[in-house]
């Protein structure tokens, strides 16, 4: 089972969640903080306090983190398969 394997992709249901898989797909990929912030040209303070579940990050801000490490967000009812 590879890395991509073990990350637990899908529903998500706090902050801390979403956090902690991001975290877990970044260092799948090999992905140092200091070179995601260059990329995406987010502080690596932000991602850090995002990776350690902060609530009050910046939505757009997370967004950008998402999309750089090819990762997306997706709103379905409640209870969708």
């Amino acid at each position: 089972m590879n890395d991509i394997e073990k990350i637990p992709y899908g529903k998500i249901n706090s902050v801390a969640d979403m956090g902690t898989l991001v975290r877990q797909h970044r260092k799948s990929r090999q992905v140092r903080i200091k070179d995601l912030s260059d990329m995406a040209m987010i502080s690596a303070r932000l991602i850090g306090e995002f990776e350690r579940g902060k609530a009050t990050c910046q939505i757009g801000k997370v967004l950008q983190i998402l999309k750089f490490l090819g990762l997306e967000i997706r709103i379905v009812p409640r209870g969708a398969p």
